[in-house]
């Protein structure tokens, strides 16, 4: 079932509104009819179910079938800090990180950077860039579409993670799985998690200076060098599974402890009424 996404204003109370090239997509290459379904997310937790109603030239409407909440999105807000690759590698990238959960990309000019772009091509990139995104959003069925932010220089990619819960930064030259077993084990589902990737050749010792000075600390990701397309996959990866898995334990927890409360409850009624019956008998 194809996803599409609106704003907030564009969800009505009985039906809602898709705009802008959603519309060539939906009548001139999907070629849909109304009565056809298909499911909307405004940007929040909720998963609209649709049925079109309308397609015309400039605007689609659907009818709201149902509404529910989705746990689509990761319980917690990953950022990629990707040091600029050559080629076209970016756009994979991007891809990937969008279906593994990341909410927003920044891509990083290091000092082995060799990609150079100038204000004109860094405009005509970074639009092609949150295009991917948006698509890569509709086929993994996110709620929100992560947003791609201009280039920034390795100092300024630091200053804007400063706010981040949690750091990484996977170094080639980092020995041994305890730093990067203890980055794991300490993670917590809310917390805002910012991974650093470095471009082809890596960072150089003055970044991974910077880095430990912002609290950063410089993990392995074990004995072979990984391609800058594979690092940044691997971790997403390993977040994705223990952040899901952390939520899924705490959940079922919960679940179990109401389930615990209330058999206790329940025998606590039967026990008190078996007592009513008892003091009742002549």
């Amino acid at each position: 079932m194809y996803h599409f996404f609106v704003t907030p204003e564009q969800i009505g109370e009985r039906e809602i509104r898709i705009e802008g090239g959603d519309v060539n997509h939906i009548r001139n290459v999907l070629r849909m009819e109304p009565g056809e379904q298909i499911t909307v997310s405004g940007g929040g937790s909720k998963e609209y179910r649709c049925e079109l109603s309308q397609i015309g030239a400039d605007y689609v409407t659907a009818n709201i079938m149902w509404a529910e909440d989705s746990d689509a999105e990761l319980p917690s807000r990953i950022c990629l800090f990707q040091g600029l690759p050559k080629g076209d590698k970016m756009e994979l990238i991007i891809q990937k990180a969008v279906e593994l959960g990341a909410a927003e990309i920044v891509p990083v000019a290091t000092r082995r950077t060799v990609v150079k772009l100038d204000e004109k091509k860094q405009a005509a990139r970074l639009k092609r860039w949150n295009a991917i995104a948006e698509s890569a959003a509709k086929q993994s069925k996110r709620m929100a579409v992560p947003q791609v932010r201009p280039v920034m220089t390795f100092a300024e990619a630091v200053e804007y993670a400063s706010g981040f819960d949690k750091k990484v930064i996977p170094y080639e030259l980092a020995r041994g799985m305890g730093q990067t077993r203890a980055f794991f084990d300490g993670l917590r589902p809310g917390e805002s998690i910012a991974v650093f990737i470095g471009p082809e050749g890596g960072f150089d010792g003055q970044e991974i200076a910077l880095a430990q000075a912002a609290g950063m600390e410089p993990v392995s990701l074990g004995r072979r060098i990984l391609r800058t397309e594979t690092a940044g996959m691997t971790v997403l990866a390993a977040l994705m599974f223990r952040l899901e898995d952390m939520a899924e334990r705490e959940s079922a927890e919960g679940t179990a402890g109401r389930e615990s409360a209330e058999a206790g409850a329940a025998g606590r009624r039967s026990t008190e009424e078996a007592a009513e019956r008892e003091c009742g008998r002549p």
